[in-house]
């Protein structure tokens, strides 16, 4: 069921079980990022989110295309000439105004990035420029057999700002992403597994990758909930530690969060020979 706070034009998003689900929901413009998706996005995350039963979120799309990318025709005004190039404002100020839509564009991405459970992007058909951006931030990414992928901006005199530049290297290297930003070239489904942008394609198109996706979520939703916050959050802290420092940070993170209900009922659970049933305490 859907959450009853949110609502968007252009996002959906729907809570099965232990399981939220995102969905770029703008497909007669293949999924096209305008106002209300830079808007909307944080606003559907925090709704997953702050729904305790949801364990993992999967991030899938509506339509033919997983998401051209940036609506260059509706966000022309905000990236180009913010007053509308009509208004007294000076050069500075509209700098200024330039500045704080280009941020505000990257905290809205950074959004999935800092959700305190794991993400997984599904995608199908083409994902083009901010839809790198998007697929970027998150956790886990697979793509059905008839993706396309690009780090388009470089070909539209843009140089990549929402979050593509500093995410890849950590994903496909250095090397890729240079290629790959450079040229502003497409690269298919299995090119982007051979790389490491994404870690599994599937066959069958939309349905297919995100019944694998679904899979994935499935398999992360069993496990303590705790644990798997935690795990997320120790992986985002290796972020500028030296391995001694992130030894470090996981000893004092487990020193607070090791003894919980879920730790107890592991054991017991191993012991008795069957699955465990975590509840998150």
């Amino acid at each position: 069921m859907a959450p009853a706070a949110f609502n968007s034009p252009v996002l959906s998003i729907e809570v099965e079980g232990h399981l939220g689900f995102l969905r770029l929901a703008r497909p007669e413009a293949g999924n096209a990022m305008g106002p209300a998706f830079w808007s909307d996005l944080p606003l559907a995350v925090e709704a997953l989110c702050e729904d305790d039963a949801v364990r993992c979120i999967v991030l899938t799309a509506e339509g033919k295309h997983f998401s051209v990318g940036l609506d260059l025709k509706a966000m022309a005004g905000s990236l180009v000439s913010p007053d509308g190039g009509g208004g007294t404002s000076s050069q500075a100020s509209r700098n200024i105004s330039l500045n704080r839509n280009i941020k505000s564009m990257q905290a809205s991405i950074s959004a999935l990035a800092e959700c305190r459970v794991p993400v997984i992007a599904a995608v199908h058909g083409w994902c083009i420029g901010g839809g790198v951006d998007l697929i970027a931030a998150c956790d886990i990414r697979v793509a059905s057999d008839d993706a396309k992928f690009s780090v388009r901006e470089a070909k539209v005199a843009i140089v990549a700002d929402i979050g593509s530049l500093q995410r890849l290297p950590k994903i496909i290297g250095a090397g890729h992403v240079a290629e790959l930003a450079l040229t502003g070239k497409d690269i298919d489904a299995d090119r982007a597994a051979t790389i490491g942008l994404v870690n599994h394609v599937a066959a069958g198109g939309a349905e297919g990758v995100a019944a694998l996706a679904r899979q994935i979520a499935d398999e992360i939703a069993v496990n303590s909930p705790l644990a798997v916050e935690g795990t997320k959050a120790v992986l985002a802290a290796n972020d500028g530690r030296t391995v001694a420092e992130g030894l470090e940070y996981v000893a004092d993170f487990n020193t607070l969060y090791i003894n919980s209900n879920d730790l107890i009922e592991a054991m017991t659970s191993f012991m008795e020979k069957r699955p465990g049933n975590y509840t998150g305490t």
